[in-house]
């Protein structure tokens, strides 16, 4: 599929139009679906990649406005063009969220907790948009959540990829986790890969200062918006998400820990059977066992209750 070209007249051309010069504009850390750039010293500018990507951005543009009313921090939207009738690819430019995002960083621990605490709170205030409470967004796609954990375990059983006594274990745990799930999870709006690379972080202060990158949010049960951060910052984000939403605290029944976890268990299953490394990519689950032992990293490093109960 062709590519959009980010071409020195390209890129004047959409420099002019945001009134500033081709001199001004610097590149960014890429994604993985479009070109970034800096237009100046405040804007951002995105260019999808390929033609695939297109439907991504326009995703974005619809999302982010009610995410910013919903009070989610994440830059606004300065211009969107789909048609390529000014320039010849489709763009984005947003304002620029200052910072660094977290897969850069190495914060203490302390600083780590109280960083994963708002990342909850804001995802809390995210979750309350709902296909009810935000119909004019009926165009984003909604999760199946078909996923069947017990019949991915038979498969992978099966093409030989585990043997059959960790079959036989998975097979319990998926059990023992099952009578905790909600029969009809709700469907909210969810960011869809809030993962360290999409975080942008103070690195003085710790502080949150935006999420980026909405070109996976879907209607979802909200648990799936847990399941790209590393596990060993969940409970901080739950403990941010609950002081939001007033939830059930941890104390009470294990419902979200053990969906977060489901997802967390069912997506490293899924991962094994795809091996194939992909190196120079940011994602923290792009090596293939990176899922499966951060699972072993967080429950071999005492975690607080009740995740221990469900292991």
């Amino acid at each position: 599929m062709p590519g959009y070209e980010t071409s020195d007249a390209t890129l004047a051309a959409i420099a002019g139009l945001l009134g500033t010069t081709a001199e001004r504009v610097r590149p960014l850390p890429q994604g993985g679906a479009n070109h970034v750039l800096l237009l100046g010293d405040d804007l951002v500018l995105r260019i999808p990649r390929t033609e695939q990507f297109l439907p991504d951005l326009a995703k974005e543009a619809a999302v982010i406005p009610y995410a910013l009313r919903a009070g989610v921090r994440t830059p606004e939207i300065v211009a969107f063009d789909d048609t390529c009738s000014v320039v010849d690819v489709p763009y984005m430019v947003l304002t620029r969220t200052r910072g660094t995002d977290l897969a850069c960083l190495e914060l203490p621990d302390a600083d780590a907790e109280r960083l994963y605490r708002q990342v909850g709170r804001e995802l809390g205030k995210l979750h309350r948009l709902t296909p009810d409470t935000a119909p004019a967004l009926a165009g984003v796609p909604a999760d199946d959540g078909n996923a069947d954990p017990w019949a991915l375990t038979g498969r992978l059983l099966k093409d030989g990829w585990i043997d059959a006594e960790t079959a036989r274990w998975l097979t319990g745990w998926f059990d023992r986790l099952s009578p905790h799930l909600p029969t009809s999870p709700p469907s909210v709006l969810i960011h869809g890969d809030i993962a360290p690379q999409n975080l942008l972080i103070s690195p003085h202060t710790a502080q949150l200062n935006g999420i980026v990158d909405w070109g996976d949010a879907e209607w979802a049960d909200p648990a799936a918006d847990f399941a790209k951060m590393p596990l060993t910052g969940i409970p901080a984000m739950l403990d941010g998400y609950r002081q939001e939403t007033g939830q059930e605290s941890a104390t009470g029944t294990p419902t979200w820990e053990a969906r977060v976890l489901w997802f967390h268990l069912t997506w490293a299953l899924g991962r094994l059977a795809q091996p194939v490394p992909r190196p120079g990519e940011r994602h923290w689950t792009a090596p293939p066992a990176s899922r499966l032992l951060g699972l072993l990293r967080f429950f071999t490093s005492a975690p607080p209750a009740p995740w221990t109960d469900l292991s």
